[in-house]
């Protein structure tokens, strides 16, 4: 489904990846482990179209990232993929219901449409009495699922998480970590995912260990 083809990246004289090759399946529950600097995030970004390598090929299916123009490109991220990051990225001056909403009202949905998916996603996660709600009344916990819920709301073919669970708690994570498989059950949902946790690596499908900017090793 995905795949990405001798990516390299630096930043100045840094070279941050140096030449990654690697494809992830449709359904499939991918971790991203390794030490701090090793280029984990770099490539999250690069995977989910947030930035570009310096060389190499992104591709989904028989599409190339790179050869889409900036609108082409925004719209094919709106339509086709989903981010968790670490600390929600909710916008505080809306409610749960809103901050999902978002993706599918810039998609051009109907605002009773974008309604409804929303409300739809969030019963799903057992957030149904928390919809009008903004993220100050909200636990961490609660934030993290109204965050999938927005990443989840377009039908996105995969979702890009990075460190999703690294601000909760103990029993939070592992309500997370379980959301991740469910969805995939439920919905055949594909995750890549940037992790320190590792019971949630050891979870997945398969484990990318990096260092250095390169794959040092892949564990099934």
């Amino acid at each position: 489904m995905i795949s990405c083809r001798n990516i390299t990246k630096n930043f100045g004289d840094l070279k941050v990846l140096k030449g990654i090759d690697l494809s992830i399946s449709q359904g499939e529950i991918v971790s991203i482990v390794g030490p701090s600097g090793a280029g984990k995030t770099t490539l999250l970004q690069i995977l989910g179209t947030l930035d570009k390598p310096d060389s190499g090929d992104v591709l989904y299916g028989e599409i190339h990232a790179g050869k889409l123009k900036d609108k082409e490109l925004a719209a094919f991220r709106n339509k086709n993929i989903g981010f968790v990051f670490q600390f929600h990225q909710l916008l505080p001056e809306f409610t749960a219901l809103e901050n999902v909403m978002i993706p599918a009202l810039i998609g051009n949905a109907k605002q009773p449409e974008a309604g409804k998916r929303a409300k739809d996603i969030l019963d799903f996660l057992g957030l149904s009495d928390r919809t009008d709600h903004k993220p100050a009344a909200l636990s961490g916990g609660e934030k993290q699922r109204v965050a999938v819920a927005r990443a989840l709301v377009n039908k996105p073919s995969v979702i890009f998480a990075d460190e999703p669970s690294g601000s909760l708690d103990s029993r939070n994570k592992d309500e997370l970590h379980r959301l991740f498989f469910d969805l995939r059950q439920q919905f055949n949902q594909t995750f890549v995912i940037v992790t320190h946790d590792e019971n949630l690596a050891r979870l997945t499908d398969r484990t990318i260990h990096m260092k250095d900017g390169i794959i040092e090793d892949v564990k099934h």
